[in-house]
């Protein structure tokens, strides 16, 4: 007698049914809107990461010279980095500091920060300055000329870093004795303090602009 070997069919399962959950389970993401990654979180009133780095983009940083310094104390010598810069609009503000830390980044930071705290507003015409002027500080000594239109900037060194952060377009210049860079520094510092404009001019004489120019 033969004997069937087949297996008896295997019985399915019922495919569950895929229940909606109530209000109490609701997506929580359903009260706060849809969540917004990437970059266009970031805040544009001028108080977050962006609005920091958009006012900051308006000054030209320059570093015009680095020193090494150390100072000898009983357990031997500490060194660190002296560090002068500028900062400038290109619009006629400028400001130099110096920046002492025991790094090169920490300070040319603290002398930026400083330099931003102290800006002045430098009257131009033109593209050059009003009037020329001699700056003194120390043993060195600036001599400042206005220049004809295409002339271009003709100073070299730390003058020159200070007229480009200035916006100055043309320029005469003479260093006259120490070549420091922080003596000329400071001497072109003192020469731009003391420039005048016409209209401060005619302020101070009680004329009028054109009185001024035309005598």
């Amino acid at each position: 007698m033969a004997t069937d070997n087949t297996n008896p069919t295997t019985p399915t399962a019922p495919t569950p049914t895929p229940t909606t959950p109530s209000g109490d389970h609701r997506d929580h993401r359903d009260h706060h809107g849809p969540r917004r990654d990437g970059p266009g979180r970031g805040r544009r009133d001028g108080r977050g990461r962006f609005g920091q780095d958009q006012a900051e983009s308006e000054f030209v940083e320059k570093i015009i010279a680095v020193n090494r310094v150390s100072k000898t104390v009983k357990g031997g010598r500490h060194f660190g980095f002296s560090v002068l810069v500028c900062v400038g609009d290109q619009k006629g503000r400028v400001g130099i500091a110096l920046g002492k830390a025991k790094a090169v980044p920490d300070a040319v930071r603290k002398g930026l920060e400083k330099a931003k705290k102290c800006l002045i507003t430098v009257p131009l015409n033109k593209g050059t300055i009003p009037h020329p002027f001699l700056g003194k500080f120390g043993a060195s000594s600036v001599m400042l000329k206005p220049a004809a239109p295409g002339t271009g900037v003709i100073a070299g060194g730390a003058v020159r870093a200070i007229f480009e952060a200035l916006g100055v377009k043309d320029l005469l210049s003479k260093r006259i004795g120490s070549n420091n860079p922080v003596n000329v520094a400071k001497a072109t510092w003192d020469a731009l303090k003391k420039l005048r404009g016409v209209g401060d001019v005619a302020k101070m004489r009680g004329l009028t602009p054109g009185q001024v120019i035309f005598g």
